[in-house]
């Protein structure tokens, strides 16, 4: 014989639960004047043939004609005071749920004007706050059928919504804005965030209470990112990572010799980079000199080169190239007496 719940109540502070179904598989048998309690951070969906019925608010609810008049009706004059029924009874979180974390996955590509190329990579994380605005609404939008829906469900489906909102008020931002001013903007932005992604939690019962940015910077690794999307040419991210390389040397000045010492004692840092964003750097005021015919157009870098085409490229002596090659740090191919150097060579190279 079915058991037949004349008390039905869910004693819990759902710390990481939004919603919890009773009972969690089948049914519940009740019938008139059993009672359903729900606490005051709870809201509950009275369920029937996965129809809602009534919405109850805290307190001590008991089951009958006058308190639930559509499930009178829907079980109609057949069912007398102690016949029992099958019922389902949802009950929804109301507490606010905070300091949820939200962070970018992939870096956000926004424009830069004025300065580098123009273009930029960001990565940012924060956190963020939501309720239960509506508990019917988002039992049948969202929950459905399962026995209980946690935070840990719904986090990167309100991600998602967060991130798709962020990213189109960067892009709108940034038009008149560099990243080094935007970064002083997170406020501005976060706030901007939460009134635009309102609507999204509106259509499904939730309330969007806070939305913070607690970083937001250019990634770190943005020259081979914007490489892999196609943002960069093969010049330029051949001085960046000749600029990195010049770093690393001056971190570790006990280092081995070749291409790194080559580099360092032929070109400045300053110099690479300035040439990588097509500003030579100033020189001190000297005397004009007369003018000099213009210089010819770079050629394109060749998939296959010489040591001295290589040396030309970084922009030292082609001896300190070939001495590399012969350290076993720089790979190539002798064909004769002669080396040749494939591109993917020198870029393996650059990257240490």
């Amino acid at each position: 014989m079915a058991r037949i719940f004349d008390v039905v109540e869910y004693p819990s502070e759902m710390e990481n639960e939004i919603v919890h179904r009773f009972p969690e598989t089948g049914v519940a048998d009740l019938r008139f004047g059993s009672q359903v309690i729900v606490r005051e951070s709870q809201r509950a969906i009275f369920f029937r043939d996965g129809k809602a019925l009534d919405q109850l608010g805290p307190g001590r609810h008991t089951i009958s004609t006058a308190n639930f008049p559509l499930l009178t009706s829907l079980l109609g004059t057949a069912f007398n005071n102690r016949t029992p029924f099958t019922a389902e009874i949802y009950y929804v979180s109301m507490r606010e749920f905070v300091n949820v974390k939200w962070g970018t996955s992939q870096p956000i590509i926004v424009r830069n004007p004025g300065v580098g190329l123009g273009v930029s990579l960001l990565q940012g994380f924060g956190t963020y706050s939501f309720q239960v605005a509506d508990p019917q609404q988002f039992v049948t939008q969202v929950v459905g059928a399962a026995s209980s829906y946690s935070l840990d469900t719904m986090e990167d489906r309100l991600r998602s919504m967060l991130l798709s909102k962020l990213q189109d008020i960067l892009g709108t931002t940034t038009e008149n804005q560099n990243v080094l001013q935007l970064i002083g903007l997170v406020e501005e932005l976060g706030t901007s965030v939460r009134v635009k992604a309102q609507d999204d939690f509106a259509a499904i019962g939730l309330l969007l209470k806070s939305f913070y940015i607690s970083s937001l910077k250019p990634s770190q690794k943005s020259a081979e990112e914007l490489r892999a999307m196609g943002m960069l040419d093969m010049n330029v991210y051949t001085q960046l990572q000749a600029a990195d390389a010049l770093r690393d040397a001056a971190q570790n000045p006990g280092g081995g010799a070749g291409l790194t010492a080559g580099i360092g004692a032929g070109v400045g840092l300053g110099n690479i980079i300035a040439g990588a964003y097509g500003n030579a750097p100033q020189q001190a005021a000297q005397p004009a000199a007369p003018a000099q015919p213009a210089a010819p157009a770079a050629a394109p870098v060749s998939d296959i080169m010489t040591p001295g085409e290589v040396a030309s490229l970084l922009k030292v002596a082609e001896e300190d190239i070939i001495a590399s090659i012969q350290a076993g740090e720089l790979k190539a191919r002798k064909i004769g007496s002669a080396y040749r150097i494939s591109r993917d060579a020198v870029d393996e190279f650059l990257k240490g």
